[in-house]
């Protein structure tokens, strides 16, 4: 008997789903064995992963997690610890096997510029303006609020010493430290050596450029080779980098005189390290916060300084 054609239609339909639904449920079968990618294992089933631990390793944990738990508590997790919880530790972050070398790069970054398109001038690329300095001040205390680009002119034009200049903030520094705690290591010796190179270089006409002779004071997270980098925490008070950090190399080859290691809050947490708290030089009476405690150069912290004593002293 010839079938209608709806009839047709709908066993020829039939017959497509059911050899596709063969085909498909080994497949399915199959992958439904298999966990989704990333997923951590059932818990308790993983195979034992991680270090060994004992009860003794969750006595010291809980004085980092400040949590307390009674002995039978530690000896279960101590027990069922490689099997249950140190696979979904790893798999968060992964066993410590790659050694990352201190100078790469970061594996994102943030760029504003557009594609096809180019921002500022070339890199490495320096253009200075042509502003006319000015008659060099006769007192220190005017040199040292000058701007940095008035004090670059007059040393390059040699109105004006490196040495002098650092020894202007050499002896600023060390005036309104013990008030504002914001000096870790004052670098007096090596920052002379490298003022009296600068003036050297300059008169010779090797002039570098800009920052030649220019004092600068760095934050105490940045290495510097042979002189104390502590981050402002006690257990580091001693360390000595053998190598400067990327930015302080870049400033000692432009001819950046180094004047000081400057505060920050330990491990770059807040304005308290180990020698104290830096206070903030607009109200001496508040530290000055952080983590960067030692944020304004000298001379606007000296001006500061002044306005709010003179401040005080009028509501007074």
């Amino acid at each position: 008997m010839s079938k209608s054609r709806r009839e047709f239609l709908a066993d020829v339909s039939m017959s497509m789903l059911a050899g596709t639904a063969a085909f498909q449920v080994p497949e399915q079968k199959q992958k439904a064995a298999e966990p989704p990618a990333g997923a951590p294992p059932a818990f308790g089933t993983a195979p034992p992963v991680g270090p060994a631990v004992s009860p003794e390793t969750f006595t010291e944990a809980e004085k980092l997690a400040r949590v307390e738990m009674t002995a039978s508590d530690r000896a279960e997790a101590a027990s069922n610890w490689r099997e249950s919880m140190a696979a979904l530790y790893e798999r968060r972050t992964g066993p410590r096997k790659v050694s990352l070398e201190a100078q790469l790069s970061p594996a994102t970054q943030w760029n504003p510029v557009l594609p096809d398109t180019k921002a500022g001038p070339d890199r490495d690329r320096f253009l200075r303006s042509q502003n006319d300095p000015g008659k060099l001040p006769s007192k220190d205390d005017d040199i040292a609020f000058a701007s940095v680009t008035h004090l670059s002119r007059w040393i390059e034009s040699r109105n004006l010493s490196s040495e002098r200049l650092t020894n202007i903030y050499l002896d600023r520094l060390e005036q309104f430290d013990p008030k504002l705690r914001c000096v870790i290591t004052l670098t007096r010796e090596a920052a002379l050596a490298q003022a009296k190179k600068a003036d050297e270089e300059i008169a010779a006409g090797k002039y570098r450029g800009p920052l030649h002779g220019i004092p600068w004071g760095a934050k105490d997270l940045l290495d510097t080779a042979g002189i104390r980098t502590t981050y402002g925490a006690e257990p580091y008070r001693n360390r000595i980098p053998a190598k400067n950090a990327v930015v302080a190399q870049r400033l000692n080859d432009a001819g950046a005189v180094l004047v000081a290691k400057l505060s920050m809050g330990a491990l770059a947490l807040n304005d308290i390290w180990f020698g104290g708290q830096t206070m903030n030089p607009w109200l001496l009476e508040e530290g000055s916060s952080g983590s960067s405690a030692d944020r304004a150069p000298p001379p606007l912290r000296d001006w500061w300084l002044s306005r709010s004593g003179a401040r005080r002293k009028a509501a007074s």
